[in-house]
């Protein structure tokens, strides 16, 4: 005897609940350095070196015009897996004086040109570390440290460039030890639905708590302090979790009445000359760099997932858009924000270092989880930006099972 079975049909409510809500499209992608073409370096130790110079270049900023000898090395192309919409590059590097580094990309499907994502040295005495304005054209764009690819032109797969420099004849050059790069498709979405706890719910991180705010009208030339300062705050956070931040002497420039030099420190060091700001993304997490860590820029899909960063003992800083009332303990609204997530009550809401408080003792907060995500994760916001800031020897969780790796 056969049995049939017919399903009635759903209500409009119910039906609605069974379909999936949309996630980022996200991969980040690490370059392995011995592939690709090497033109006048090589790979060593897990790090891209100067070898011999393959040209020179005569270069103008605001420090003057200066020639520079350079070798270069091109990555071999990447899939992405789906098609891309932005793509941000992130580095580890070491730039001794007189060195630089320049990191391009070019999308292979569709062909593209090659964009310049930054032009990055550690200090400021050879060049102005800067983005580059005025490159876009029919295939994409650069906005700041991100490549948009145009309106019906996603890119389905690209190449990374890292041209080294060093002044003529100068037997050292910058080491590039770690290069990656975050591949994306934000879905068009208002609100992001909240999502399951992912194993953290009551763990709390020790992270150091610093303001911005109380470097209001700190060292104009580098954006002045307040506000501006969100992301070196909170980069400057993470690092006092692993205990690696500036000296007392590399912080003997700054007036001796601030309460906390080494954020004026992370300011002018990840300060963007062009964009006139400290919060060009790759630039924090390259600074972050000069101290022994391993720092990147990639996206996140939910709470859940940064949650298996925290119990790992990993901080996540995010990077957010809201109006006042949207989150909820804010108490402010921002076009854009840097803070530090550092934990979960038991209940799983949101606890952050936010640098957006009137001195240190405040900076710790706990936000509504689903306000948090919301404002966090929609596509009006950053979608899930993240820096991932930890010691090289400190394991980074597994990614989510059978979803592209975003770390």
């Amino acid at each position: 005897m056969s049995l049939v079975l017919v399903a009635a049909p759903m209500t409009g409510e119910a039906a609605a609940a069974r379909v999936p809500a949309p996630i980022p499209d996200v991969v980040y992608q690490r370059a392995a350095f011995p592939a690709g073409t090497q033109e006048g370096t090589f790979a060593a130790g897990g790090a891209l070196r100067f070898g011999k110079a393959v040209g020179t270049l005569a270069y103008t900023d605001a420090l003057g015009t200066k020639t520079w000898e350079y070798a270069r090395w091109t990555g071999s192309g990447r899939d992405v897996g789906f098609a891309a919409t932005e793509l941000v590059a992130s580095w580890t590097a070491d730039t001794p004086a007189g060195t630089w580094i320049q990191v391009d990309m070019r999308g292979t499907a569709p062909d593209t040109k090659w964009y310049i994502l930054g032009r990055w040295a550690y200090g400021d005495a050879d060049i102005q570390r800067t983005s580059v304005r005025g490159q876009g054209d029919a295939d994409g764009s650069v906005a700041v440290d991100t490549f948009v690819a145009a309106k019906d032109r996603p890119i389905d797969s690209y190449q990374l460039r890292v041209t080294l420099y060093r002044k003529p004849g100068q037997s050292r050059g910058p080491v590039l030890s770690a290069l990656g790069a975050m591949a994306s498709a934000v879905p068009d979405r208002a609100t992001v639905p909240v999502s399951p706890g992912g194993g953290a719910w009551g763990v709390e991180l020790d992270v150091p708590r610093r303001s911005q705010n109380v470097h209001e009208g700190h060292y104009p030339e580098w954006d002045g302090g307040g506000e501006a300062w969100c992301s070196p705050t909170s980069t400057t956070m993470v690092l006092g979790r692993w205990h690696r931040w500036p000296t007392k002497r590399d912080t003997s420039w700054v007036d001796p009445t601030d309460p906390d030099p080494e954020v004026d420190y992370a300011a002018r060091h990840t300060y963007d000359y062009t964009y006139q700001g400290a919060g060009n993304w790759p630039f924090n997490t390259a600074y972050a760099g000069r101290f022994g860590l391993s720092g990147f820029v990639t996206r996140l899909r939910s709470l859940t997932e940064l949650e298996s960063l925290i119990k790992a003992g990993i901080p996540v800083v995010t990077s957010q858009s809201f109006q006042a009332h949207e989150l909820p303990g804010a108490g402010y609204g921002t076009n854009g924000h840097l803070m530090v997530v550092i934990g979960f009550t038991a209940t799983g809401d949101v606890i952050a270092n936010d640098p957006a408080s009137p001195d240190n003792a405040a900076v710790r907060r706990v936000y509504p989880r689903a306000a948090f995500e919301n404002v966090w994760l929609r596509s009006t916001s950053s979608g899930g930006i993240v820096y991932i800031i930890h010691p090289k020897g400190h394991k980074l969780p597994r990614t989510t099972p059978g979803l592209p790796a975003n770390w």
